[in-house]
């Protein structure tokens, strides 16, 4: 059997760089919905709970988790590529793509009730995207541990929201 260090030739510096600039301009093109389908007056005139965040927390949190999941990708590519780590980079793309399709339910399309059912769908996505990384890449696998965390909140507030406006 071959050293670890032999299974997948070493990147070059400037196709890693290129790499994560890709994972991240992947990433926060999802997050770019959020521009088009903003909160608006729908979201200000709904009941929230005493515990809801202020708006302009909501910015920063997401920027951050958007950059973890770029590197937790990035560094699971970096083993191999997407053909060595197609399935654990498949379950990114698709809890990507729930992440992405979200924003739309909630905000634009102001279904809340299916915004919920959806994003019990991205948790256990991004779960089991958790799960797929762990053999690969750990530090990749931690990294998206925020997300989760942040996610399980952002259910119990839609199913809050959903609740109280029906």
């Amino acid at each position: 059997m071959k050293p670890p260090a032999l299974l997948h030739p070493p990147l070059t510096l400037t196709r890693s760089v290129l790499g994560l600039a890709g994972w991240l301009v992947l990433c926060f093109s999802a997050a770019s919905l959020g521009a088009v389908f903003m909160p608006g007056e729908w979201y200000a005139a709904l009941r929230k709970p005493a515990w809801n965040p202020p708006g302009w927390v909501f910015g920063p949190v997401w920027s951050a988790l958007y950059t973890l999941m770029a590197v937790a990708a990035w560094l699971v590519w970096r083993r191999g590529g997407c053909a060595a780590q197609r399935r654990p980079l498949a379950w990114f793309l698709a809890q990507l793509a729930l992440n992405a399709l979200w924003t739309p339910l909630f905000f634009g399309w102001h279904r809340p009730g299916v915004a919920f059912a959806e994003i019990i769908l991205l948790w256990l996505a991004i779960a089991w995207t958790i799960v797929a990384f762990w053999p690969v890449q750990r530090v990749a696998a931690w990294l998206l541990a925020p997300y989760l965390a942040w996610v399980s909140f952002a259910a119990v507030l839609n199913g809050t929201l959903w609740r109280l406006n029906p």
